[in-house]
């Protein structure tokens, strides 16, 4: 998903999952350290950038109750702000593009559903007012709005997503996946992070038909630092 996965999504702090749990005052025994172990950022402050190249957004929904339908987005961005200082504290925001799912149905749409009025099964869910409705929304987006460190390498991150003009929270399980200091080829820092979610598609205006009410997204990507603005010119004296 603009969603900060995703959908989504679409999203992000994953990576942030760099700091050990809070300690129990409860007087249970401490848990593993190695578990715990922080991870060490290298990657410094700043904004990082989907490279839209190695990107993914997934969702599927159970179908007539005997399988999982799968389909993806095409379309889609999101920016990581990464703060190494306070990790809790990094946000993330995407957005998708709902006319660019690809349901990738092999069979001949049309000539089995000529009454839908639409050229393929992707068209339909993109465009049905009944599915994705993109003519009026041709937006979904999501923005974190807290990251909860889990572990040392993943996180929960709650945010708000609009879909279908309605917005509500949303929690992704993050993973953070890595890091490079310099990238092979943008010579610039770069992260990785996988996220997955669930939610009721009826909480968001959805009627439920002969598939599923909840849909479950994965988004996976590497992050791209961007440069820093340049400093404005002080005015001429």
């Amino acid at each position: 998903m603009k969603i900060k996965a995703a959908l989504l999504a679409v999203s992000a702090a994953a990576l942030l999952a760099a700091c050990s749990p809070a300690a129990d005052k409860s007087g249970a025994p401490a848990a593993d350290a190695a578990s715990t172990a922080p991870v060490e950022l290298k990657a410094p402050a700043g904004v990082y950038a989907m490279d839209p190249t190695h990107a993914s957004l997934q969702w599927s929904i159970a179908h007539n109750t005997i399988s999982n339908y799968t389909a993806r987005f095409n379309t889609f961005s999101a920016k990581i702000t990464l703060d190494p200082a306070n990790l809790a504290n990094s946000t993330v925001e995407a957005t998708i593009d709902p006319a660019s799912v690809d349901a990738n149905y092999p069979a001949d749409y049309v000539g089995a559903h000529a009454a839908s009025g639409f050229k393929s099964w992707s068209e339909d869910i993109a465009r049905n007012k009944n599915f994705l409705n993109a003519g009026a929304f041709p937006q979904i987006t999501f923005k974190s709005t807290k990251v909860e460190l889990t572990g040392p390498r993943t996180a929960k991150v709650t945010g708000d997503l609009t879909f279908l003009g309605v917005t509500k929270p949303v929690t992704l399980d993050a993973t953070f996946n890595g890091e490079l200091e310099k990238h092979p080829f943008m010579q610039v820092p770069a992260i990785g992070f996988a996220a997955e979610g669930r939610f009721k598609r009826s909480d968001f205006g959805m009627a439920v038909g002969p598939v599923g009410d909840e849909v479950t997204i994965r988004f996976d990507a590497e992050f791209i630092k961007e440069a820093a603005p340049a400093a404005a010119a002080a005015p001429a004296a």
